[in-house]
């Protein structure tokens, strides 16, 4: 990898931690959530359960996608300080761990960050209907 490459590996790595505080959030309207449902669940109003509910499933998906963005940022880090010396070879460990497929075709960096950025939207999409659900029950908890 030429300089360049490990420049945009370094950003990429940098934008993908910075995602953190995200997933510190996610993670805390998740578990609010589940805490007011074991504590004040019987009072609360149906859609108010509902919501807070909605809120910890989409958890699920948020903690998983959470886990992916830090392993991507760890990759990139990777490769930009020089631990992982190729594309290929993170192609080679990433099938020997079983977390990509043999038959795929190799992508290019470009096609990677293209990829990671994905990933980190789809995070700050989960964490954004989590925070939507959770606003929504607390505006519902008085209706009956």
């Amino acid at each position: 990898m030429n300089e360049p490459d490990r420049a945009l590996c370094a950003a990429t790595a940098h934008l993908l931690r910075a995602a953190g505080a995200m997933a510190a959030c996610g993670l805390a309207l998740g578990l609010i959530a589940v805490a007011v449902l074991a504590l004040t669940g019987r009072s609360l109003s149906l859609l108010s359960c509902m919501g807070f509910g909605a809120v910890a499933v989409i958890g699920v998906l948020e903690r998983y996608l959470a886990q992916r963005v830090r392993l991507e940022a760890g990759l990139f880090e990777g490769l930009a300080g020089g631990g992982i010396a190729s594309l290929g070879a993170l192609d080679g460990a990433l099938e020997r761990l079983g977390l990509r497929f043999a038959a795929n075709a190799p992508r290019q960096l470009d096609d990677r960050v293209v990829l990671a950025r994905q990933l980190m939207q789809r995070h700050a999409t989960a964490v954004a209907c989590q925070a939507a659900m959770f606003l929504l029950a607390l505006l519902t908890q008085d209706l009956r």
